[in-house]
């Protein structure tokens, strides 16, 4: 149906386009450069590339001196060492004093896969969405990736955007807008609204046309970016559809569900469900297969819109 392609080599590539462009632009890596794909920037900008080695809490803390001294600094590893093993760097060295620090990490979520629990996370978003001054982008594909790395390198500030693993099939346009903040509309609909972020908005576009042949037509919006949430697209949705389901591969606690249910609780009640990873550490396993064990696929997406509309 779509062409599959890996946002990590996206990354790389990007990076060393930006790196041409921006002689202030350094890389950090904490020794999984070939597997975050930085590797490509460490080879054409050696000088401008260091490895921390596997000390990601002292990465950070080097990221932060270089960002004071006036570099723009992205620092990669994955998404369970970025976030939690140096949670504590990352809110007193780099968000508190909202350094120019680009936090991108892969590996995140369930799709890791075989590594099994102590490399998967499902909490990292809700980790990086709370501490204040920190951005939170979650790119849908290799296409859309390329285009976030550009605009949170553009942008000044602390940020953290998160990817998978596997390869996601590309959904989205090279000429295809993108904007910090904003969310794109996917697929128009008047039943029922399904906001999703990451490898979550094709499976919800999956689901739509399952849902397309009960006659439900369902919207699906792409909320790339978590924080800020776009409220504005998030309540135009919910007042024409009347019913929203989100879908994510996070943590239901505390990620974009949340965000989602806080905003239209506050203005604009609706029947609301979350689909995403329930209370739980994963497992080892194919990335597949663990999709369908914790819930994250089409079906799940189709059953929670059916439970929605029975409550308009």
């Amino acid at each position: 149906m779509w062409e599959m392609a890996s946002q990590r080599i996206a990354f790389g590539k990007t990076l060393v386009e930006i790196g041409k462009e921006n002689k202030d632009l350094v890389v950090l890596g904490a020794d999984l450069s070939s597997s975050t794909k930085t590797s490509f920037f460490e080879k054409e900008f050696p000088e401008r590339f260091f490895n921390c080695g596997i000390a990601e809490a002292n990465m950070m803390g080097v990221a932060a001196g270089l960002a004071a001294s006036g570099k723009t600094v992205v620092a990669s590893t994955f998404a369970v060492f970025a976030t939690g093993r140096c949670y504590d760097q990352v809110r007193q060295s780099i968000a508190y004093p909202a350094l120019n620090v680009k936090i991108v990490a892969s590996h995140a979520g369930i799709t890791v896969g075989g590594d099994g629990a102590s490399h998967q996370t499902a909490e990292d978003i809700a980790l990086m969405k709370v501490i204040p001054n920190m951005k939170v982008v979650v790119p849908v594909d290799a296409i859309e990736t390329k285009k976030a790395v550009r605009a949170i390198i553009e942008e000044e500030g602390p940020y953290y955007m998160r990817m998978g693993r596997s390869d996601v099939p590309t959904i989205t346009d090279e000429g295809d807008n993108f904007k910090i903040g904003k969310a794109s509309m996917m697929r128009e609909g008047s039943d029922v609204t399904i906001i999703a972020t990451g490898i979550m908005v094709s499976q919800a576009l999956k689901a739509a046309e399952m849902l397309r042949l009960e006659g439900i037509e369902a919207m699906v919006v792409n909320m790339s970016t978590i924080k800020p949430l776009d409220s504005t697209t998030t309540l135009m949705a919910a007042k024409k559809t009347g019913a929203v389901v989100t879908a994510e591969e996070h943590s239901v606690i505390f990620g974009l569900g949340n965000s989602v249910a806080i905003t239209l609780g506050e203005k604009y009640p609706v029947p609301l469900k979350r689909v995403g990873i329930p209370d739980t550490f994963g497992e080892s396993g194919e990335w597949n297969e663990l999709m369908i064990k914790y819930g994250l696929t089409p079906d799940d997406i189709v059953s929670a819109v059916e439970d929605v509309i029975k409550q308009k």
